[in-house]
């Protein structure tokens, strides 16, 4: 950890939930969502079952907000990418000096987890004659590169699913132009 990270989360021994939510720039329901996925996440609690967490936490969770929020990692994969770093004596590397600046500035905005939009789907009757569904040789690649022994590379399955989203987008489209 680098001594700046040391010097900008304020120098105590404990923080509530609250001043964690604020320094990290998240909601305390994510906080604790996080812990329930993060096993080194593992905040105390006081007589009166405040959570207490330790600056180690709090270091933790903003290398945890960075994997997840800035570069997009899933769940599994920064829960991978932090045992990896912790393994090679890095636990905080990705950890972002932004949030902390931003929480010593008092401009932090709390409503950085991000927000469900809510979609409407309506049902549809798919008679043989007008099954929007169209198979093509692409596709069919694209199915048995998913199935095949040789697992794909992250960059691959990305690339797989970017192609799968685009064609159910067009899929929905077609639906729509039916109803």
């Amino acid at each position: 950890m680098s001594e700046l990270h040391s010097q900008s989360i304020p120098n105590k021994l404990y923080f509530r939930i609250g001043e964690v939510s604020d320094i990290v720039g998240v909601k305390p329901y994510v906080l604790r969502y996080w812990e329930s996925e993060f096993p080194d996440i593992k905040p105390s609690k006081s007589k009166s079952g405040q959570r207490l967490y330790k600056r180690r936490d709090v270091e933790t969770l903003l290398a945890i907000k960075t994997l997840l929020y800035e570069e997009r990692f899933t769940i599994n994969g920064a829960r991978k990418r932090l045992k990896d770093r912790i393994k090679n004596g890095k636990p905080s590397e990705s950890v972002s000096h932004d949030h902390i600046d931003a929480y010593e500035e008092n401009s932090i905005s709390l409503d950085a987890a991000p927000v469900a939009t809510p979609v409407t789907v309506k049902p549809v009757s798919t008679s043989p004659a007008r099954s929007p569904v169209v198979s093509s040789p692409e596709r069919v690649k694209v199915a048995a590169s998913l199935s095949s022994e040789a697992a794909p590379d992250l960059s691959d399955r990305r690339k797989l699913l970017t192609k799968v989203r685009k064609d159910l987008e067009t899929l929905l489209k077609l639906v729509r132009e039916d109803i």
